[in-house]
């Protein structure tokens, strides 16, 4: 990666307005919405439709949704990400790749990246100056207005706004929440991102595999290689352009909404050198530093009264790992009195029903699964399976009323289409040793040893912590209503913008489930 180079914006804040909003009344019997009070509940499957399996082609590179509509320098891929409060943001843009002397008006940084294939053929890919800026100061549930580039030269962008985060406390929240995973950049996505933006949210969580970028030939064609073995290389090679046409057809909703991301498998892409995840980590602003992190992999932030925490999976999160002992500095500092919510993101789920990647993050659960579940975190959301599931609430493959609960929204509409067969089904339980994963640790997945699958490696029903599953495409809304009661909604795309195909009140109980110091901890789920 180059040095960093200087960076400014010229950012004009308007204070609009200053709401405080109180948290709806919940009323779990009349609305005909079950909650989790109501569980565990008997295991769903809806079959999957048919129909479903088209149009999941990516979007050409002549699209004038994804085409460069900005001129000479002047800024675009613009994107508001959090920092770790209310009080601050960071603003992203790319531009031209000629430098100027620039003028601080908020202190940030800019880099450049380079994709390196020392292969003959295969051509190298340097980005665009990518800028970075952190505006303070900022207050809480308010919207601003900025523009961002260079005025020196005339190279501003048009007028954005975005509304900041409500102060952390126990009665504000984020009125929604939009979060999918494996989004790419098919014709999929443009319905799922339609969908999202009809629903208004004030916060966008990308739970990992952003563009697909690996499915496409370095050769200078951009071929779809979907189905490449890539024999010729010893590297897997990437089409670093498709993060341009992601950004940019982002642009108009991540422009205006805050995203967090955190990484998938497919933001590897390895290069020369034995680097990985610089796309990723170059793209995209991060909270790492102010949440006491060294890596980009994985870091915290609030969001009103609910705390995130985005780990990483394709690093060592082993008890000595950097990661763990992290995670634990940072579960330590919650203060459930502020942040009553607390809510965790990585990519692929430990708990999960389908054949696709069944239990290949065995060995991330083993380590991390008691130091998640001593804490008390509420929700677990992660992607990677392409399609939708929720568990009942569940600890060691056990149902725990004080369990988290497990949502897998892998299903924005990526290229690699929908997993739709069950681990649980005739014929498809995969061979233990095929499910390991060289990035993540190894292979720790065994037979069960107790439970309804005990002595097998997989169940000969749909599980018992699987709720509900479905194989369709959408993504999923969260409003957080007051401390105790959050409401799950997941939209599938072939419907209407009003219908949801699974929803949920989820329910906190930490007179039943939280006490003083994890070391200590009582758990009391048979009252």
């Amino acid at each position: 990666m180059a040095p960093l180079l200087p960076s400014s914006v010229f950012a004009s804040l308007l204070l609009l307005i200053l709401l405080c909003v109180s948290p709806s009344a919940i009323h779990a019997g009349g609305d005909r919405i079950p909650s989790t009070l109501d569980g565990p509940f008997e295991p769903v499957t809806v079959p999957f439709d048919l129909s479903l399996r088209g149009n999941a082609v990516d979007l050409p590179d002549t699209d004038p949704r994804v085409v460069r509509r900005v001129n000479g320098f002047e800024p675009e891929q613009i994107s508001v990400s959090l920092s770790a409060n209310h009080d601050s943001v960071w603003i992203s843009w790319v531009t031209g790749k000629h430098r100027y002397p620039l003028r601080h008006e908020a202190k940030g940084k800019s880099l450049v990246y380079s994709q390196l294939y020392p292969f003959e053929g295969l051509q190298n890919y340097t980005s665009g100056i990518i800028h970075h800026a952190r505006l303070t100061g900022l207050r809480p549930d308010t919207m601003y207005y900025y523009r961002c580039g260079d005025p020196s030269i005339g190279a501003m962008s048009d007028i954005y706004s975005f509304r900041t985060m409500p102060a952390s406390g126990p009665k504000s929240y984020p009125r929604k929440i939009a979060i999918f995973g494996d989004l790419g950049l098919t014709y999929n996505t443009t319905a799922t991102i339609s969908h999202v933006k009809s629903n208004n949210p004030d916060l966008v969580v990308l739970v990992g595999d952003v563009c697909y970028a690996n499915l496409y030939l370095t050769n200078g064609t951009g071929a779809d290689c979907y189905s490449c073995s890539f024999s010729n290389t010893p590297i897997h090679e990437t089409y670093q352009p498709r993060w341009d046409y992601w950004g940019r057809f982002m642009q108009d909703l991540i422009a205006k909404v805050p995203i967090m991301v955190v990484e998938g498998n497919h933001e590897i892409e390895p290069q020369v050198g034995g680097q990985t995840f610089v796309s990723y980590s170059s793209r995209f602003a991060f909270p790492s530093e102010e949440s006491g992190s060294r890596s980009t992999f994985y870091y915290s932030f609030n969001a009103g009264g609910i705390h995130f925490v985005m780990l990483g999976a394709y690093i060592s999160y082993d008890h000595s790992s950097e990661q763990y002992r992290w995670l634990e500095r940072d579960l330590a500092n919650v203060d459930r009195s502020i942040t009553p919510w607390l809510v965790a993101v990585w990519h692929p789920p430990w708990y999960n029903s389908y054949n696709a990647h069944y239990r290949e993050v065995e060995c991330m659960r083993v380590e991390m699964e008691e130091l998640i579940y001593s804490y008390g975190v509420d929700i677990v959301f992660n992607g990677h399976v392409h399609a939708y599931e929720r568990s009942n609430r569940v600890y060691n493959y056990t149902l725990d009323p004080c369990g988290p609960v497990y949502i897998t929204v892998g299903d924005g509409g990526n290229r690699e289409k929908m997993a739709v067969e069950h681990a649980d089904e005739p014929g498809e339980c995969p061979e233990p040793s095929t499910t390991a994963d060289e990035y993540m640790g190894g292979f720790c997945a065994a037979n069960f040893t107790t439970g309804p699958a005990a002595g097998n490696f997989c169940w000969d029903r749909q599980p018992d912590f699987s709720a509900f599953r479905e194989s369709s495409f959408g993504h999923g809304i969260l409003e957080v209503k007051n401390e105790t009661w959050a409401l799950w909604k997941w939209h599938r795309n072939q419907d209407a913008v009003s219908e949801v195909g699974d929803q949920i009140y989820i329910v906190r109980q930490p007179e039943r489930c939280l006490r003083t110091a994890p070391q200590t901890r009582q758990w009391i789920a048979d009252l």
